[in-house]
């Protein structure tokens, strides 16, 4: 059986993690930064992967911690667009500078 080298699980992963970092900090669009989140999540779930092959070939406990990490950001998302539309119901705009909700 194959096993394949964990430096190019990590430089992937770290790749993907900083393309998520630039679209989180970068971005005004709620929409782009909850899709960045989900980079960043993904790079993390590249990352438990890697290091699972990388440690036990044989056994799955990465794969399981990512199903886990899947899961959540499935919710995490569902929650998040729940939000994002409920506040562009009420202010016609997606925009994170104007979502002054909180200000008095």
């Amino acid at each position: 059986m194959m096993q394949l080298q964990l430096p190019y699980f990590l430089i992937l992963a770290a790749a993907l993690f900083c393309i998520g970092i630039y679209g989180l900090v970068s971005s005004r669009n709620a929409v782009r930064v909850l899709m960045s989140i989900e980079l960043m999540l993904n790079a993390v779930n590249l990352n438990l992967m890697g290091f699972s092959n990388y440690l036990d070939p044989v056994g799955i406990k990465g794969q399981v911690f990512a199903v886990f990490v899947i899961s959540i950001a499935a919710a995490e998302a569902a929650v998040g667009l729940a939000i994002v539309l409920a506040i562009y119901r009420n202010r016609d705009t997606v925009d994170m500078e104007k979502f002054n909700l909180l200000k008095w």
